[in-house]
């Protein structure tokens, strides 16, 4: 009703059962309180629709110039390609870029609780991570425009890439080189705040291969945690075998390079002894020559600030969802 009060952190308090000190907390610094106080305090603002003073005023204000980006391990090459685009965009519109590095789910969730009351942004761009609902509604109802990478949700803008289509990409042009023995290696389900493009990759890799009739051993599959000592012990395992693959499909270029490595060491000659074929296509890829799976990465970013700027201009435009295509790029290792 319009003659109700506006709710105040005492409501907040009351409703919820914490101190006042534990609701600024959540609102200032999320990840320094746990999360199921975390999460009883946010519902207890979504409930009464409370909105901070410091968020109130906020929105009185013109805008703020200043573009937040969430993402994880940002000093991954592929993350940092990304925000190469998002931040060359940005530089010409004269915006400043935030960023929010993610090492956990609690930091991502508190990011999200946070952002839409005390941000200050004009809009956020997620990379590579997961958004719930409830986040997504949150984001909505506070205004704070949004678009994610990679990631898709009905609700919000997105930039997305068929990794399943990558994977059957890969398989063929294995196939069509004239490979039958051919492995695969890539990261294993990661933490549960990070997506999982590299099982999206394999089951797309696998279904090629199988409806060729070519079955993959077990021992031809190796996934492992995301660092490159354990891309090059998986590829010393697989050149290994008594009967070792003649072909290698690594789930990220940063692993391919990996391979290769280890290829050299144990005197396997690329591409006739064993090709390799790497995806993303970071900036390495080029000067190893390595074959890969080209998924634009400089441009995801570029057009999440594009999209952003549409929908920032245009608020009652519906989300767009935009699906960059795959291209293979055929060099030197297959």
């Amino acid at each position: 009703m319009s003659n109700q009060k506006k709710p105040t952190i005492y409501n907040v308090a009351k409703l919820s059962g914490v101190s006042i000190s534990t609701i600024s907390r959540v609102l200032n610094t999320p990840d320094k309180v746990n999360s199921e106080t975390r999460q009883k305090v946010l519902e207890a603002i979504d409930s009464l629709g409370f909105i901070p003073k410091a968020d109130a005023r906020a929105r009185a204000l013109s805008k703020t110039n200043r573009i937040g980006v969430i993402t994880p391990f940002f000093t991954a090459p592929s993350f940092v390609q990304r925000l190469r685009g998002v931040s060359a965009a940005l530089a010409s519109l004269n915006y400043e870029l935030v960023i929010y590095a993610v090492d956990s789910s609690d930091r991502l969730e508190g990011y999200l609780s946070s952002i839409p009351f005390t941000g200050n942004l004009d809009g956020l761009i997620v990379m590579s991570l997961s958004i719930h609902d409830k986040d997504a509604q949150r984001l909505i109802e506070h205004e704070i425009v949004t678009v994610l990478i990679e990631h898709t949700h009905p609700s919000l803008n997105c930039i997305e890439i068929d990794d399943f289509h990558g994977g059957q990409m890969a398989a063929s042009h294995l196939l069509e080189k004239g490979h039958r023995r051919i492995a695969f290696v890539g990261d294993k389900e990661p933490h549960d705040f990070e997506l999982h493009p590299a099982g999206m990759r394999l089951k797309g890799f696998l279904q090629v291969l199988q409806k060729t009739g070519i079955e993959v051993p077990e021992t031809y599959l190796r996934q492992f945690d995301d660092t490159q000592a354990d891309a090059m012990q998986a590829a010393r395992e697989l050149l290994s075998l008594p009967t070792p693959p003649t072909a290698i499909f690594a789930a990220a270029d940063v692993q391919a390079l990996s391979v290769l490595k280890v290829a050299r060491e144990m005197n396997f000659k690329v591409p006739e002894q064993l090709a390799v074929i790497g995806f993303d296509d970071i900036d390495f890829a080029e000067y190893a020559d390595l074959t890969t799976i080209r998924q634009h990465l400089d441009e995801s970013g570029r057009l999440a600030v594009e999209t952003l700027m549409t929908r920032i201009a245009s608020p009652s435009r519906p989300p767009q969802h935009i699906n960059l295509p795959l291209q293979l790029v055929e060099r030197k290792t297959t």
